[in-house]
């Protein structure tokens, strides 16, 4: 049995101790397609913050090998694993450079029928990172479905909309951030995955979203973002361009990202960032 839920759910994972400076920031920044005409996000000189998905690879920066889905009561084939949600609290704004300690656990495992999910949690001083992985082929085994978590868009048109152009080496760069999946990088492993060609990695597009939100609605402002969740509904190709809605709402933005290449595919659905 590849996921044994008895021994999965609240294992403890191992912790590591975090460090990074403004050169990570700013190749996160670079990944997440900053430009030369954004020196807010890409010169250390005049860095107004960290944009908050930046916490999605403090844990993974000096990592150079693939990642596994190898835990306690959970051995899985990495090529039958997609990203399947993001969620990211911001106990305060991230400092371009700095420390913190990271602990982690396995908080649910939940049956989707076809599929599992597995969700770990990371916790720093600084955020706390869920991540649900969304594991082909391995549910069926009786266990809870799990909450939902749809955020619904208001029926009223955005209040603004964002494009978001990618680059045909945006994964290229993005992997150096610590994600060595080879999904996003070579064709053999990305047909064997069941894509045409390497895919944008989720969480790339988690940020580029983040930042067209920031920059659009929150006045270049980063640190006044606190939380931000969203599911990964489709893929993105390296090189096509993300659109973005965005609707101010009840003291929060909700979001909803496709590509427009493709006739608005969608990409990231059940969007929200909670603000300060």
């Amino acid at each position: 049995m590849p996921i044994d839920p008895a021994v999965a759910v609240g294992a403890e994972l191992p912790g590591r101790d975090l460090t990074w400076d403004s050169t990570d920031v700013l190749l996160y920044h670079l990944a997440v397609g900053a430009g030369p005409d954004e020196l807010s996000y890409v010169y250390e000189g005049t860095l107004r913050g960290v944009l908050p998905t930046f916490a999605t690879v403090a844990t993974t920066l000096r990592d150079t090998e693939p990642p596994t889905v190898t835990m306690p009561g959970v051995d899985v084939d990495l090529a039958r694993v997609v990203h399947g949600r993001q969620e990211l609290e911001l106990h305060q704004p991230i400092p371009a450079k700095g420390r913190c300690t990271a602990r982690s656990r396995i908080a649910a495992v939940y049956d989707k029928g076809s599929a599992a999910v597995i969700v770990t949690e990371t916790s720093t001083e600084l955020f706390t990172s869920r991540i649900s992985i969304f594991v082909k082929g391995a549910g069926g085994f009786g266990g809870e479905r799990g909450p939902t978590t749809r955020v619904p868009v208001p029926d009223r048109a955005p209040d603004a909309v964002a494009l978001s152009p990618t680059d045909t080496r945006q994964a290229l760069w993005y992997r150096l951030c610590g994600d060595r999946n080879p999904l996003h990088v070579d064709p053999a492993f990305a047909a064997h995955a069941g894509f045409p060609r390497p895919i944008l990695h989720g969480l790339c597009t988690y940020g580029i979203v983040a930042k067209a939100a920031v920059d659009t609605l929150l006045d270049g402002d980063p640190d006044r973002v606190a939380g931000y969740q969203a599911r990964f509904a489709g893929v993105v190709f390296p090189g096509e361009t993300l659109r973005t809605e965005m609707w101010r709402e009840d003291g929060q933005l909700v979001l909803r990202a496709s590509v427009a290449d493709r006739d608005n595919a969608s990409a990231l659905s059940d969007v929200s960032i909670t603000l300060r």
